[in-house]
């Protein structure tokens, strides 16, 4: 179970790290014409940058606090945090028309229900 926790956390980290990147880094106009980037054509650009440190945020925080031994319990609470947060994507890419998107953002939010059981 707790190889099954590690391979989950650390998968969920790198999908946290690549959007927390894109959406920090990325110019908006660059993500607005990507393939689903379409919703940030409709929020600031401060909004996307600022989910953007909260991806990077939770990265981190799927991985660090066990791997380190420094004060574990944030573990699930990044990841009831990132449930929160696939939530949220899921409403924003239905919006949008974009089923696939929502497929996946579920299939991350069900990983992260099972990191934050798992690690609780």
């Amino acid at each position: 179970m707790n190889v099954a926790l590690w391979i989950a956390a650390g998968l969920l980290a790198l999908v946290a790290l690549a959007g927390g990147v894109s959406k920090s880094f990325v110019p908006k106009a660059k993500l607005a014409a990507a393939r689903g980037g379409g919703w940030t054509a409709e929020r600031s650009a401060g909004f996307v940058k600022t989910l953007g440190v909260l991806e990077l945020l939770a990265a981190a925080g799927l991985v660090l606090p066990a791997l380190l031994g420094i004060a574990p319990v944030l573990v699930p609470v990044t990841a009831v945090c990132w449930v929160l947060l696939m939530a949220g994507a899921m409403v924003t890419h239905h919006r949008h028309g974009e089923p696939e998107l929502v497929a996946v953002n579920l299939i991350y939010l069900a990983v992260a229900v099972f990191i934050a059981w798992g690690r609780s």
